[in-house]
């Protein structure tokens, strides 16, 4: 028996450090890393011996003899991966104790023995923020400084993955043993160029890691994209997800048919949350808001509009499969293009577009369909020429037909775009406009000794979760190389004068302690609901919680 790499993979290669024989790949060190979709196991080379498998984050591998129907294509596309290489030599074929040969080892975190902790703060609390941190406290006697605008910890994990992708959310477990670390000072609710500077927060800190990802989405440019019922997929995640900016109840979904923009992973998730059984839906950590909504929705098809062909689409070909095995609701692809099943009909066996063959065709129009079961309709080689209003919101959006030939107008009540997301300028840091983030090197902020970014605002809006650790990976051994070199500025502050100035700022930061007692409540919450938990969705409700939690430990 052997083990597979499925749908949640997220290519952080923690199980690439575990294996005992060599078996998954591309490793860090090799090319390919960071530009496949997931990472595979090599059947022909695992020894079953579980290691990826306890040692993954976010539960994507399991045994393939484990595999539901809807998860045995994964079985083929880990083998597929290694079709036409020789494997590895391992066990009797190597001479040697070890399973299989190893590279030279490397130590590129080695500081002198007679270095002092150096005092790191990290801005953003997200995935990126958080590898940073762990690479610090893991491998450093740094202490650390964990800031967020928010008054509750998670960024991305917590906000932006879907709430029916729970093992991807477990990521978060890994990250949460961080946050009481005694190396570890939290000011939760702080943001930078609002309650304290960056100068300031340089002053108090041999280095500050700035992690504030890309929290805006790019516009679409065509008339009436500002009418009601227009919306980013960002505010649509953010709302089902109950972040603490998001309207509540700002989500009409009246209509029977929502056109979503786009070709990515995150337009995937939309969409099928939109269509999703509300029921199902209930079983893990949606908002409230969103839930109660969702059972009195009336959408019944989702159009993905992609504006080049299925052969170029943004998305993974793991959430394309996950896309097929939705209950009660059917996937399939409009043909209003020629191009689009020439496409589909040359794809290869490893190709996305290869995922689309067997899937019904139809034809959208003006109306949704009355009958039938839900649905998801991929349409591709497709632009949004407008958006038409009526009623008060969003009546129509008029997109390219057939090559470009002409435009159609389907009927829809709202509209997603899910283009792509953009950074914002950070203040007190260069801004480059066209790409959306800081100008740096490695890691380190042009200009600014002492200062360095990691994540989205470094990168872009480019890969998920896991490569983030590589991003940080870099960007910490920039730092050190910077620290041993002596060119970090000496703060002038210690950590107990930034605490006071960050309390003198803002009186409502959250700490660890109250970080911690706001998980209890919304655990406690989720119990008596049967649910993993349900979010306090407001400013105001996570620091009343934080405080009072914290006033109850300090009581007993």
């Amino acid at each position: 028996m052997t083990y597979a790499i499925t749908q949640n993979c997220c290519n952080d290669a923690t199980c690439v450090a575990v294996c005992p024989v060599n078996c998954i790949h591309p490793t860090p060190e090799e090319r390919a890393f960071g530009s496949t979709e997931m990472l595979h196991i090599d059947p022909r080379a695992c020894i079953d011996c579980g290691a990826c498998a306890d040692a993954c984050p976010v539960d994507a591998i399991f045994p393939v003899d484990s595999l539901s129907a809807g998860q045995r294509e994964y079985a083929d596309i880990n083998a597929a991966y290694y079709e036409g290489e020789e494997p590895l030599p391992v066990g009797d074929e190597v001479d040697g104790p070890n399973f299989h040969v190893w590279g030279e080892p490397a130590f590129e975190r080695s500081l002198p023995s007679d270095f002092g902790p150096l005092r790191v703060a990290v801005v953003g609390t997200g995935p990126a923020g958080m590898y940073a941190a762990q690479d610090l406290l893991l491998h450093t006697a740094a202490e650390v400084t964990l800031i967020d605008r928010l008054p509750v910890a998670g960024g991305l994990v917590r906000y932006g993955v879907a709430p029916d992708h729970p093992a991807t959310k477990k990521v978060g477990d890994t990250f949460s043993r961080f946050h009481s670390h005694p190396r570890v000072r939290m000011h939760l609710g702080i943001e930078v160029g609002r309650d304290v500077t960056a100068e300031e927060l340089s002053a108090h800190h041999d280095a500050v890691i700035y992690a504030v990802g890309a929290s805006t989405d790019k516009r679409l440019g065509v008339p009436g994209e500002e009418l009601p019922g227009c919306l980013s997929a960002t505010a649509f995640v953010a709302w089902y997800n109950a972040h603490p900016e998001a309207v509540a109840q700002g989500v009409d979904l009246s209509a029977e048919r929502v056109v979503v923009v786009g070709n990515g992973n995150v337009a995937l998730d939309v969409a099928r949350i939109l269509v999703a059984d509300p029921e199902a839906l209930a079983a893990t950590d949606i908002a409230a808001h969103a839930l109660d909504a969702l059972r009195a929705s009336r959408v019944r098809e989702v159009v993905v509009l992609g504006r080049r062909g299925p052969e170029d689409a943004a998305y993974t070909r793991s959430e394309l499969l996950a896309l097929k095995h939705v209950p009660g609701v059917e996937l399939v692809v409009d043909d209003h293009d020629p191009r689009t099943a020439a496409a589909i009909g040359a794809a290869g066996a490893g190709d996305r577009a290869a995922v689309l063959k067997g899937l019904a065709r139809v034809r959208t129009g003006a109306a949704s369909p009355t009958d039938g079961e839900r649905r998801i309709v991929l349409r591709f080689h497709s632009e949004v020429v407008e958006i038409q209003g009526g009623g008060g919101g969003v009546r129509s959006v008029r997109v390219t037909d057939g090559g470009g030939a002409g435009t159609v107008d389907l009927g829809a009540g709202l509209l997603l775009r899910a283009i792509g997301y953009r950074g914002l300028p950070v203040p007190g840091l260069p801004f480059d406009e066209a790409s959306g983030t800081v100008p740096h090197d490695g890691g380190r902020v042009a200009g600014l000794p002492g200062s360095y970014v990691v994540g989205w605002i470094k990168r872009g809006p480019s890969g998920g979760i896991g490569a983030n650790r590589t991003c940080a990976a870099e960007t910490v051994g920039t730092l050190l190389a910077d620290a041993v070199a002596g060119e970090l500025p000496a703060p002038k502050g210690d950590a107990k004068a930034f605490r006071r100035l960050a309390r003198q700022r803002n009186r409502r930061v959250v700490d660890a302690r109250g970080l911690a007692a706001i998980d209890r409540a919304e655990r406690d919450r989720g119990r008596r609901d049967g649910r993993p938990r349900v979010k306090l969705a407001t400013v105001e409700e996570l620091v009343a919680t934080a405080r009072s939690g914290r006033l109850l430990r300090l009581t007993r």
